[in-house]
């Protein structure tokens, strides 16, 4: 077994044992361990104390957020920092004990054990659901692109989650089904691939081929010509900057007058004024169903319950 392997199995026994997983203790084990790193072992508790005892030094919001820049992540941890926890300081002192029987056996391998803590701080995040906030002095538009936002942020946190294509897709289908109670739509999970399927697109409603994507393409393109070859009108959404592209790419291909091309904050937003009649005060409410239709969906189809939005 290397001494990585050993290192990173202690830190999860120890994680587990202690229950590092919300905001509180893993801001003190990210500040206690950059403070550490610039002292000498064996550490004692009395010299990671506030000159009152109260606190953990250096423990609060910007020297959490700093650590976590360093290593890409801009999203804000904890509001305090860890520093109202009651069990902060109990956290310190039995992390502190590790950090002894690391530095004992050998394994005191600061980068390492930053990085280990950091990527349990991405797991975290990835766990949470998407906050959709209500921000009456916003315009839908914003709001809906704010959430959008949050999902891309998700992905260059955590690469290898696909986050943003799933909601968008996810929302289109919510949308839907509020817009057309009568239609019976088919729902699948944001990983199924069309070609195996024979989808004609991620959603088929009367001759309209809806294709929702992050990032339009060439094969997006080729796909809609087969739709218009099936007499079927496709129908691309995607985000603002996606916009443009794909319109650029239906033009290369002399589909620009006939494939439709919208941005998900118009399709979306367009029926929220509609259902509301244009009444300001009846936002929240039809905001709240969207919201309702999208989680239902999520959890019918999908296998990630972080892809759920809570709104607030």
């Amino acid at each position: 077994m290397t001494n990585k392997t050993k290192l990173n199995a202690l830190l999860k026994k120890f994680k587990v044992k202690e229950n590092i997983n919300s905001k509180g203790p893993l801001c003190v084990v990210l500040v206690v361990t950059r403070i550490a790193r610039k002292q000498e072992p064996p550490y004692a508790h009395e010299n990671f104390l506030t000159p009152k005892g109260g606190q953990v030094s250096g423990l609060g919001r910007a020297a959490v957020q700093a650590i976590l820049q360093e290593h890409g992540i801009s999203r804000v941890l904890a509001e305090e920092g860890g520093r109202t926890s009651r069990g902060s300081i109990n956290k310190m002192k039995i992390y502190l004990e590790l950090l002894n029987f690391l530095n004992v056996e050998g394994l005191l391998d600061f980068p390492a054990i930053e990085t280990w803590w950091v990527g349990c701080v991405k797991t975290y995040f990835a766990a949470k659901p998407f906050k959709l906030k209500f921000d009456p002095s916003k315009s839908l538009r914003s709001m809906i692109s704010d959430l959008i936002e949050a999902t891309f942020n998700r992905q260059k946190e955590c690469p290898g989650t696909m986050s943003a294509g799933a909601v968008m897709q996810h929302l289109v289908g919510a949308k839907l089904e509020l817009a057309l109670p009568d239609v019976c739509l088919k729902h699948q999970g944001f990983s199924v691939a069309d070609a195996p399927t024979g989808r004609k697109g991620d959603f088929l409603v009367g001759d309209t081929s809806i294709h929702v994507t992050t990032a339009p393409s060439e094969a997006l393109i080729r796909k809609c010509h087969d739709n218009l070859n099936e007499n079927l009108t496709p129908l691309i959404i995607t985000t603002a900057s996606g916009a443009g592209g794909a319109v650029a790419l239906a033009k290369n291909a002399g589909l620009a007058d006939r494939i439709d091309v919208l941005e998900i904050e118009q399709f979306i937003g367009v029926n929220i004024y509609e259902w509301t009649q244009f009444e300001h005060t009846q936002r929240p409410m039809s905001m709240g169903e969207l919201v309702n239709a999208y989680n239902r969906i999520v959890e019918k189809v999908e296998t990630d319950p972080s892809l759920k939005i809570k709104m607030g």
